[in-house]
């Protein structure tokens, strides 16, 4: 290498070729030095999906190829030899510039594999692959080829050759079926790609530049005119090209916002979903609002409980999953039944099932007939019931049903409980556990509640029962309401006597 080379790469000067600095030539320290483009290479971007080419920025990219080696042509270098998509860098204004340019002395190639040598021969044209020691610089029509394989690149977003139906050819096949000549040429197929129209001038163009006959190809003078000609003399301004990627940017960007907002208040519906079935949504609100929630007495309340008769024998004679499983398929029922009324579900505790009406929201009277209606369909649905492990066997449960005040309030800061407190809750238990199988059992105050409805529920006197913690009481049977047409267990299938 001689001084007047270097003086050479020196006076090349042009917008669209990424210009030389220097070079180091003493052994083994032997490197170029060229200006630094933030973008990457061309085949980077092409490669990233999140960047979005329109047109304009297509046909901009593609005009600063053909400048850059029309001037490069035009230039005592003459040719270039190493024309590629990884060798069109793309600097900080989005403007491209052709690199590794000059020098051949210093520019020898080694690569670690085989597939990585006829990787690089890919935009190489068929007359230079078929010599046996190519020139270093290329030639004049050996770079118009390789600008028609960037043109595919650009055109279709596809490797060079890249394909649906090739993709999967190995470089060392690829190169051999191009220097070959066949007939007619092999190369990239231009068909079945969505979105890109196949017979427009530039498609024309890029053919006539990829043909077999090296004599055949435009020069890059010519390529210009006919590419001025088709975008109507049309000039893209670096800066509009800038302006324009950054608005595609922020539109971009503005669709990724809105769709991870979309996803976020997707899952914030989840999420309150879930925090609304674990809580009262009033209650559930307060909280999400990081407000101090107060205990709160509720005057006019009816507290419903439910339990499984025999269902410590049953739980020992099962196996732990058909337990989770038999308790799952009966909460569920359950629990689709008491959506259809104006109650509030407060737990289950084991094979205990707890409802209250009248509560977070007060609904005056209605808290009676509310709970009684619930637990006239709870009781018909146990009826049709199966066990899906013990099928043959019938459900029973015992029902209980007390009405007067109660106090609601959350307990806990990890996972809080929506909870009742007051003897109200404690008498709605005794009247379960003192209850009869397949019947509801109601307290005195209920009873009077429920009658002041005059919905025409029909209750039957049980007598005077000794109620543990509370003294001889007279209690109350639910047997039915007026026009009610679901089937119900008969008084006689149950026993007026305690249930363990």
């Amino acid at each position: 290498m001689d001084h007047v080379e270097l003086k050479t790469m020196r006076e090349i000067n042009h917008e669209n070729l990424n210009g030389f600095v220097g070079a180091c030539v003493d052994p083994p320290n032997i490197c170029i030095v060229t200006k630094y483009c933030s973008k990457g290479s061309l085949q980077d971007i092409l490669e990233n999906e999140d960047i979005k080419l329109d047109q304009n920025f297509k046909t901009s990219l593609i005009s600063d190829i053909i400048m850059g080696m029309e001037y490069l042509h035009r230039s005592p270098l003459k040719s270039n030899g190493r024309l590629k998509s990884t060798n069109c860098v793309v600097d900080g204004r989005w403007v491209l510039k052709i690199t590794d340019w000059g020098l051949d002395s210093l520019r020898e190639r080694t690569y670690e594999t085989d597939n990585a040598r006829y990787s690089a021969l890919m935009w190489t044209s068929p007359e230079l692959l078929r010599e046996v020691v190519p020139p270093p610089k290329g030639t004049q029509k050996g770079d118009v080829y390789s600008f028609a394989i960037i043109l595919q690149e650009i055109i279709y977003r596809y490797p060079p050759y890249g394909t649906p139906d090739s993709l999967q050819m190995v470089p060392k096949d690829l190169i051999g079926r191009v220097r070959n000549g066949e007939t007619p040429p092999f190369r990239p197929v231009l068909s079945g790609v969505p979105g890109v129209e196949v017979h427009t001038p530039l498609i024309q163009m890029m053919k006539e530049c990829w043909a077999e006959d090296a004599n055949a190809r435009p020069d890059f003078y010519s390529i210009k005119m006919k590419f001025n000609a088709m975008n109507k003399g049309k000039t893209y301004n670096i800066m509009d090209n800038m302006l324009r990627m950054m608005e595609k940017y922020a539109s971009n960007l503005e669709d990724i916002i809105n769709d991870r907002t979309r996803q976020l208040v997707e899952e914030k519906k989840k999420t309150d979903l879930l925090l609304y079935r674990m809580l009262p949504s009033t209650i559930a609100d307060h909280l999400k609002a990081g407000t101090t929630i107060k205990p709160e007495l509720f005057r006019e309340v009816s507290v419903y409980f439910s339990d499984i008769v025999s269902f410590t024998s049953m739980a020992s004679e099962s196996s732990p999953m058909e337990v989770v499983d038999f308790l799952n398929d009966l909460w569920t029922v359950f629990d689709d039944t008491i959506a259809r009324y104006d109650v509030y579900k407060v737990e289950t505790i084991g094979d205990a099932y707890m409802v209250a009406s009248g509560i977070p929201l007060p609904n005056g009277q209605a808290h009676a007939s509310e709970i009684s209606s619930m637990a006239l369909d709870v009781l018909s649905s146990v009826l049709t019931f199966k066990i899906r492990h013990r099928p043959d066997r019938q459900l029973e449960v015992r029902i209980g049903v007390h009405s007067g005040p109660v106090v609601a309030g959350v307990v806990g800061q990890t996972m809080p409980r929506y909870c009742l407190f007051g003897d109200t809750v404690n008498t709605a238990s005794r009247m379960e556990s003192t209850g009869a199988a397949q019947r509801i059992h109601i307290s005195q105050d209920a009873y009077y509640a429920i009658k002041a409805t005059n919905k025409g529920f029909i209750m039957a006197k049980r007598g005077l029962i000794d109620i543990k913690g509370k003294g001889v009481q007279t209690t109350y049977w639910l047997e039915g309401r007026e026009g009610y047409t679901r089937p119900l267990p008969k008084p006689s299938m149950a026993s007026d006597g305690y249930n363990d």
